[in-house]
């Protein structure tokens, strides 16, 4: 009887192992899928934007500088593992030690041998995507015309072509040193390298290994030292970014020296791959090392220590001047106007005759402090909310041109409280309404701004135009994201704004533009399920089949999508665009190796009192331009690149690197060149290096007597004094130009305090006319005033000291403070007008506690020793010019302004065309009370200081009295 055994179950650990590899595989799949989610949903937003090629180029570069570096890294390191391994010696008689080692490796020799390859070359496929734009830049990157002054190489090489030459010599050479490295560690194992009885034995396949991987490391290292004697260009020395005396005279010869050496002691190795003997190259190379030390550390320090040192400067000139030269043409301020201005320091009346139109454009809004006012009297719903510094813009209404203080009304989805669930903040509430505006120069009679543009729904001279569009989708506050948008019919969800038409507390609307990507299907639903881990997206019938979904909505982060070679000014600021509301950010080309350029520290430089320190890529630069203006829809988001300044190389490099991305100059609107201005950080960075590079020649670059810096915010001594923008004519000028202005006084030695005095005044022309496709003459042209020596202007630290200690500003400044008020002091704007300098500071009054809501209640001025504290600016400058300035402040009618037909206020808003409380008698009893608390007051320390006690008490009953009744009044026009 025969039997046959049943089929043996499966083992566990057979078991145990599919399960695992089903785990695995799985695991992969679900990180593939996630992997692909985020590729695609950027694709799909890239595409929507128009900008599918960006995104595609970058994938395509880093792609291919990654297959490039694997390669580059794996092949030669598998090369050199394969040949030390083959052409091992067969019978060789090893040690005991390296048996036990070979008995240990020889299991996982194949892995290491494919793995050590693999390994290194995933470190640097990924180190070489990381450097794509270099390598892309070099590929488009063209030339300059501008020679450096030492080698005569086109600058740019040194924008181009040394940074791709560094970054591949520095690959190269780290791929020989590690094949070199490899190669004798697998010889020493398989024993064609042997060490032993005092003598070192090395097989003739493993000599010409080893000899030529050596030879051509050495060569690298002369190729790059080279090209070191190029970078000195961009390095620092002495004072100055460049090479000086020593660099030209000993450090670029002997960099020379070294070089050749090098690829003499490389060619001695080649050698020693035939011939066999170690001993010439191995001599060379101790040759080489001491002649590094002599020829590149040691000649240099003598000539800089017995020659330079003692006769800097003169030695030092000829380089000075290049540096000074180099430094002014990358920073863009070789063109420089420099006025000496005398400045007068006596006032006299009629002295701002000449000056009525400047007078009249200064603004007394002081756009870091409005904020909460603005806030209070235009915010309407709790979800609405203004940035904390408001932004400056210019209008031409009935004719003029006006200087204004310009606000978005942005959601905070995170203010809906209770209401804050997924439909509300998602699809509900989803973007924010209006542009409200305010004359620069006028306020009411309570310290209010003069709104020109307010209210919801819209009303003022924008809202005139049938264009015009109130929406903000996309803003600096807006939410992480929204989904928008139905069939036509369908009832529309989204909340336009909080009033509707015949009593309704809201009117509704649904988003019609095209501003994200449609995620209408079930596979789109998925994929942004998952890019933003809420289910709601898949399963929420609030997605239909018209719906968009709206993300990345910063308009500084659009543009930095749509432009990744970019840096970008920290201050977008709203305007209105033929309609259109729209966000204008500048784009700035820079580089870090201009030749005799000095480096600046970008996030030093535009760091004020109203900018944080911003965080960059690349900090330290010593070339930029303002290549790029770009405006940013705000309803839908698109996206718009226009190459302003089409002469910059590296915007031509990379025009090259993206085609089709940006429109010309000429494609500008009239309407856009008009509110297009010069930006911020870039004249922070060009007033940070014009405190060193003001002047022109070499000798007064060499005693470093005249440097200056930008003096600190007066309000905030830890923090520089940030340039604003005016309407202003300078000296020179034929009339008025929006522009930008700033301050110098000299620079503090290290350890000190400055001393603040007012040395210079920088101005650059910031309107670029009105003119579509054309910049306007004179647009970017700056303009120094430098203070003459003999006359001493005080700064404005020294200014903000007298108006806290002067006697009468001191006692309106303790009644203003009076109760729970609490002062504000404004910006301190510095004007060139009648001759001098004249300082103009708002001072704000605001309560300490609760709601605060500063008010403009004074003006403080001063021209020379004058000083004036009055209610407008009208009559301060009337007070210090002798009681009629010949000018006036803009703001003599400080009644509240009619912008046109609007609706009546919610929650905290005012109606545009309503009288406000506290004018006409009520204002004259305010008046009244605070001349007699005035009157007490300084009864009272005149009895003080006479002794008498009899006086002193019956002032300040009458003291009392005043303020109670100030008191009374406040609180009554409150309660209207």
């Amino acid at each position: 009887m025969t039997t046959t055994s049943a089929p043996n179950p499966a083992t566990p650990r057979t078991s145990r192992r599919i399960l695992t590899i089903s785990l695995v595989i799985i695991a992969a799949l679900v990180a593939a899928f996630f992997v692909f989610a985020s590729l695609y949903t950027d694709f799909l937003w890239f595409d929507q934007l128009g900008f599918a090629g960006v995104l595609t180029t970058q994938w395509l570069a880093a792609s291919a500088m990654f297959v490039v570096g694997f390669l580059g890294m794996a092949v030669p390191l598998f090369i050199v593992i394969q040949l030390a391994y083959r052409l091992r010696p067969v019978y060789v008689r090893l040690s005991s030690q390296l048996d036990r080692y070979q008995e240990v490796i020889e299991p996982l020799r194949r892995l290491a041998m494919w793995g050590m390859p693999i390994f290194f070359g995933i470190f640097a496929g990924f180190a070489s995507a990381g450097n794509w734009e270099t390598v892309w830049l070099w590929f488009n990157g063209g030339s300059t015309g501008v020679a450096d002054p030492e080698f005569g190489m086109d600058t740019g090489f040194y924008l181009f072509a040394m940074p791709f030459y560094s970054i591949l010599l520095a690959f190269v050479s780290a791929v020989l040193l590690l094949c070199l490295i490899v190669t004798a560690l697998v010889s020493y194992l398989y024993g064609s390298v042997r060490i032993g009885q005092g003598e070192l034995r090395i097989s003739k396949a493993a000599r010409i290994q080893l000899a030529v991987l050596a030879g051509l490391y050495l060569l690298v290292q002369a190729v790059s030292l080279w090209l070191d004697r190029y970078k000195t260009l961009v390095a620092e020395e002495d004072r100055i970014t460049g090479a000086a005396y020593t660099g030209v005279n000993a450090t670029i010869p002997g960099m020379a020296i070294l070089a050749i050496l090098a690829a003499l002691v490389a060619i001695l190795f080649f050698v020693t791959a035939v011939i066999g003997r170690w001993r010439f190259p191995l001599a060379a190379t101790a040759l080489l090392i001491v002649a590094s030390l002599v020829v590149g550390v040691g000649y240099p320090w003598v000539v800089d220590t017995f020659q330079v040192r003692p006769n800097q400067n003169s030695f030092q000139a000829e380089f000075y001047q290049r540096n000074i030269d180099g430094t002014k043409e990358a920073y863009n301020i070789a063109d420089l106007e420099v006025t000496p201005f005398k400045a007068e320091t006596d006032a006299a009346a009629g002295q701002l005759r000449d000056d009525a139109e400047t007078t009249a454009s200064i603004r007394i809004l002081d756009p870091s402090i409005i904020s909460p006012t603005v806030q209070q009297l235009e915010q309407f719903r709790g979800y609405y909310q203004f940035q904390d510094t408001l932004d400056v813009d210019r209008y031409e209404i009935d004719g003029s041109t006006q200087d204004t203080v310009v606000a978005v009304r942005e959601l905070d989805v995170n203010r809906l409280g209770d209401s804050n669930n997924w439909n509300n903040r998602t699809a509900v509430y989803t973007h924010g309404y209006g542009l409200v505006v305010a004359a620069g120069n006028q306020r009411t009679s309570e310290g209010e701004p003069v709104f020109l543009e307010r209210g919801i729904p819209t009303a003022g001279f924008l809202s005139e135009s049938e264009d015009f569009q109130p929406r903000v989708y996309f803003g600096e506050g807006s939410p992480l994201y929204s989904i928008v948008g139905a069939p036509e019919g369908t009832d529309p969800v989204e909340i336009d704004y909080p009033r509707g038409e015949d009593g309704a507390s809201e009117t509704k609307t649904t988003f019609s533009g095209d501003g994200g990507p449609r995620i209408g299907n079930t596979f789109n639903k998925l994929l942004y399920a998952l890019k933003f881990q809420e289910a709601e997206i898949l399963f929420s019938d609030l997605v239909n089949s018209d719906s968009q979904i709206l993300y990345d909505r910063d308009p500084k982060e659009r543009v930095q999508k749509a432009a990744p070679y970019l840096e970008l000014d920290s201050d977008p600021y709203p305007t209105v665009v033929d309609g259109r509301m729209v966000w204008v950010v500048d784009g700035y080309t820079t580089s870090s190796t201009y030749p005799y350029s000095t480096s600046v520290s970008l996030s030093d430089a535009i760091a004020d009192s109203n900018t944080a320190s911003p965080n960059f890529a690349i900090d330290d630069i010593n070339y930029i331009r303002n290549s790029v203006k770009a405006t940013v829809d705000a309803y839908d988001g698109s996206v718009t690149l226009y190459a302003w300044d089409e002469q910059d190389p590296i915007l031509k490099a990379w025009q090259n690197v993206f085609p089709s991305t940006l429109k010309p100059i000429s494609d500008m609107s009239a309407d856009l060149m008009s509110h297009v201005r010069y930006p911020t950080d870039l004249f922070k960075v060009q007033r940070e290096i014009l405190g060193v590079y003001h002047v022109d020649t070499a000798s007064s670059f060499a005693q470093q007597d005249n440097r200056w810096q930008t003096p600190n915010d007066p309000r905030n001594e830890n923090q520089l004094q940030p340039p604003y923008y005016l309407s202003m004519q300078m000296p020179g000028q034929d009339s008025p130009r929006f522009s930008m202005f700033s301050t110098f006084i000299p620079a503090s030695a290290q350890g000190t305090t400055s001393r603040n005095v007012l040395m210079g005044y920088l101005a650059v022309d910031s309107d670029a006319g009105a003119t579509a496709g054309e910049k306007a003459e004179g647009y970017g042209q700056l303009r120094l005033l430098e203070i003459d020596a003999d006359t001493t202007v005080p700064g404005p630290g020294q200014v903000q000291n007298t108006f806290n200690s002067d006697p009468a500003v001191v006692r309106e400044l303790n009644l203003l403070q009076q109760g729970e008020s609490q002062v504000k002091y404004g910006n301190l704007l510095t004007l060139p007008v009648g001759g001098g300098l004249l300082y103009v500071q708002p001072v704000y009054v605001q309560s300490s506690e609760g709601t605060q809501l500063p008010l403009l209640q004074k003006v403080l001025v001063t021209f020379g020793d004058s000083v004036a504290f009055e209610d407008t600016l009208t009559e301060a400058l009337d007070s210090i010019f002798g009681g009629d300035s010949g000018a006036s402040g803009g703001d003599e009618e400080v009644e509240p302004t009619d912008p046109g037909d609007g609706t009546p206020p919610e929650e905290g808003g005012t109606d545009p065309g309503t009288e406000e409380p506290g004018t006409g008698t009520e204002t004259d009893a305010y008046q009244a009370a605070l001349a007699a608390a005035q009157q007490a007051l300084t009864d009272r320390e005149t009895a003080l200081k006479a002794g008498d006690l009899t006086a002193f008490a019956e002032a300040d009953d009458r003291l009392t009295a005043a303020v109670t009744e100030l008191l009374e009044l406040e609180a009554a026009a409150a309660g209207e």
